[in-house]
């Protein structure tokens, strides 16, 4: 992901981790693994049952026997991926077996998932004879409508691959080689560019032949780059023609006519450098050597060849990738295979072939180019990425991914021959895969994005909680800012050692309001506040010694943090009222609870879901454009309907009265988004329904919900939450001067993570 490898001060920023235990636990917490089968049809009746399988089942089956076509029209076929290992070169670990990839195939599954849509099942084979593995493989074809090979060693990767493709009529795809093929392509294309050089006279070293090394040089030959300008290396040296030593079919088709035998002797005057080696295998030697605004792509991982402070250190015109998340130009597979797949499987196509991988690097390169939309911009608070040197590829979480690439490679395939199956409307499929992904998770990641450009010092109001202590620990792991630690030193310190928690760390600190040089101060300025409001200086002494939100309050009110985050120990209403005492409203602004509703079909934000109890027509109007700003702010045009029990007048109440004046007041104060009501919420978020009432303003169903009062909206909020189906963010507190959010109580310390992460992106705005 694209991001500033350095803190605001200028240092290297260190890489987001987890611990282990933090590791296990996420796959080990409620149901273990990450997925689980959920049917598509209802089940509820027998005449449901009837339908799914017998005697109605029958139907489907005749149909497919008479037409094999037809499997893709009445099964999951067409949108099924089988991710397939047998261990043998697990991420940077090495072979440690069939079962041992489970984890990651499983990861691997979710993220088609997450990105495309895909439904995927993860296949763990466990064999390191490729004969028995191409068997085991070959014969699954009828179930899916596609393979996903991952995490299998060369060069049997290449055997498998290429015999698979021969043998079956979907897609075969080993990640590991053409992946990473696809996106350095696509930042080579941008490098290129911004270099002023042409593929055909582009000298480029490759240094590492492995999988992902050979699947490069052979897709950038394939986009037209002259074989004869590329030397290929690995720890031997150059691939030169004649050579014998430690050589294989698939690094012989690659070998070149030269003298030169070294990898430092084979970067002088290079264009382009691709690692795909080891940490260090790029020294300052080489690097200095190569010809003019250089293209270094190191692309190890965890650690590069070289870093980009290493380069930056030795000449000024480089452009860099690599394959971490912290630094810009992340050469990520996420960005490649998931929407690959997307493209495939919706054309029914027999193979990926190098057009459909040419056009989605291509597709992937024409989307850096183009100005970044402000649901990207959100990420990076004023600071919008441009196409340029830190900006050559995509980030992961732009949503316009999911119509760009897989159009791109969908047409390849109908263009190529590929496809069973053309969509004679490819404008119409884009549009249709944007509404597709919901783009909350995007936006989610988008604000843990921007928080880490700008790294926050957040206030665990409630750090005596062990939950609370993870995720602090968590919060800094993952490279978000400073932790603040407010409670007793030696309960903290305790409970952290019963649970196995490490608070020794860099980026903790803990912080005793007993103890605290700043009370004085904090007593200072909350009397100053409070003494007209019944409360005595020994009243506020107890509240600052005593309370933890009012002093983490006062530590963000005079500057000493940027933001807090409690709630997990005491009611909402409660903590609100604590932290109201110390902050107020954000001058020409409302204090609200806006609770972000996410399900499968879509995303709503529901205004307010924890201050107002009835609010009036104008708090009500207030309450409408805090929350429009606040979708606005993660993404979203704002389309807000002002909910009551009454559609446009009918039946009247006393209640409804109320909101059709907000709608008016609206109307006075000419607001700069869409808005209408009274209306029901089946109007609201039914298309449908809304067309019977033609002369209503919004231009399609609502995503933001302003409720009547609170009640309605907090029923139901946790209503559908508990339900299922749907996830509930929030309530997120928004209208403050300074940044805080309300956990609910007993919050986990994922939720406390989230909620912290976005204090942490407010204090920016």
């Amino acid at each position: 992901m694209v991001k500033d490898s350095r803190t605001p001060e200028g240092a290297p920023r260190k890489r987001a981790s987890v611990t282990e235990q933090e590791a296990l636990d996420f796959h080990s917490t409620g149901r273990p693994g990450k997925l689980e089968i959920m049917p598509t049809k209802p089940m509820a009746t027998q005449r449901d049952l009837s339908l799914a399988y017998s005697p109605g089942v029958a139907v489907p089956v005749k149909a497919i026997a008479a037409d094999p076509a037809t499997a893709y029209d009445y099964t999951t076929r067409g949108n099924m991926v089988a991710v397939i290992s047998n261990g043998t070169a697990i991420l940077g670990l090495g072979n440690l077996g069939a079962l041992a990839s489970k984890p990651v195939m499983e990861g691997k599954s979710v993220l088609f998932k997450r990105f495309a849509d895909v439904d995927s099942i993860d296949l763990e084979v466990d064999t390191e004879n490729v004969d028995e593995f191409i068997n085991c493989v070959r014969y699954l074809g009828p179930s899916f409508g596609g393979i996903n090979l991952e995490d299998i060693k060369a060069p049997e990767c290449f055997i498998i691959e290429s015999r698979l493709r021969e043998l079956m009529d979907i897609p075969v795809f080993h990640d590991d080689q053409h992946g990473t093929a696809i996106i350095a392509a696509a930042g080579l294309i941008n490098a290129l560019e911004l270099t002023g050089r042409d593929l055909k006279t582009t000298k480029l070293v490759c240094n590492g032949a492995g999988a992902a090394a050979i699947a490069c040089i052979e897709l950038i030959k394939a986009m037209g780059f002259n074989p004869e300008n590329i030397i290929l290396c690995d720890t031997k040296g150059v691939i030169y023609q004649g050579r014998t030593e430690g050589m294989n079919q698939w690094k012989s088709a690659h070998a070149v006519k030269t003298d030169r035998r070294t990898l430092e002797e084979a970067m002088k005057g290079a264009d382009v450098v691709f690692g795909l080696s080891q940490k260090g295998a790029f020294t300052e030697e080489m690097i200095r050597s190569m010809a003019e605004r250089p293209i270094i792509f190191a692309m190890a991982n965890p650690d590069p060849e070289i870093t980009p402070e290493e380069v930056a250190r030795i000449r000024d015109d480089a452009i860099m990738a690599t394959g971490r998340s912290d630094y810009p130009n992340q050469v990520n597979n996420v960005l490649g295979f998931p929407y690959i797949f997307r493209g495939a499987l919706d054309v029914r196509a027999r193979q990926i072939n190098d057009a459909m991988k040419i056009a989605a690097a291509e597709a992937l390169a024409n989307l850096a180019r183009e100005d970044v939309p402000d649901d990207v911009a959100a990420a990076y608070q004023g600071v919008r990425p441009r196409f340029g040197p830190q900006y050559i590829i995509p980030v992961p979480f732009d949503p316009r991914l999911i119509s760009a690439i897989p159009v791109a490679v969908a047409r390849a395939a109908i263009e190529s021959g590929a496809a069973r199956r053309v969509i004679a409307d490819l404008d119409a499929y884009g549009r249709e895969l944007s509404a597709r992904r919901d783009p909350i998770a995007a936006t989610t990641q988008g604000i843990y994005e921007q928080v880490r450009r700008r790294p926050k010092r957040v206030v665990f109001a409630e750090a005596e909680e062990e939950q609370v202590m993870r995720a602090a620990v968590s919060f800094i792991g993952q490279g978000l800012g400073t932790a603040i630690l407010l409670g007793r030193d030696d309960v903290i310190r305790s409970t952290a050692e019963r649970a196995g928690i490490e608070l020794d760390r860099p980026g903790i600190e803990i912080v005793n309001a007993r103890l605290s040089t700043r009370v004085e101060a904090y007593v200072d300025y909350l009397y100053a506040r409070l003494q007209r409001e019944g409360y005595l200086q020994r009243d506020v002494q107890r509240l600052i010694h005593n309370d933890r939100n009012h002093f983490a309050a006062c530590m963000v009110a005079l500057g000493d943090a940027d933001a807090m985050v409690t709630g997990t120990t005491r009611n909402y209403a409660t903590a609100l009222s604590d932290v109201r005492r110390c902050i107020d409203a954000k001058p020409g602004h409302k204090v609200i609870g806006v609770s972000i509703i996410v399900s499968r079909a879509r995303t709503v934000f529901v205004a307010d879901t924890a201050v107002h109890d009835m609010p009036s027509a104008e708090e009500l109007a207030d309450i409408a454009g805090e929350a429009a700003r606040l979708a606005r702010r993660m993404g979203y045009e704002p389309r807000v309907a002002m909910l009551a029990y009454s559609t446009f007048g009918q039946p009247r109440g006393e209640r409804s009265e109320r909101v059709r004046e907000a709608v008016k007041i609206l109307d006075q104060r000419r607001v700069d988004f869409e808005y209408d009501g009274e209306m029901g919420a089946d109007i609201a978020l039914n298309a449908a329904r809304m067309e019977q009432y033609p002369f209503c303003r919004l231009s399609g169903t609502a995503n933001v919900l302003v409720m009547p009062a609170i009640h309605s909206a907090a029923i139901s909020t946790r209503m559908l939450e508990e339900l299922g189906g749907t996830t509930l963010i929030g309530p997120l507190l928004v209208g403050l001067d300074k940044s805080v959010q309300i956990t609910s109580m007993g919050a986990k310390d994922t939720d406390i993570v989230n909620m912290a992460a976005i204090a942490a992106y407010n204090a920016g705005m």
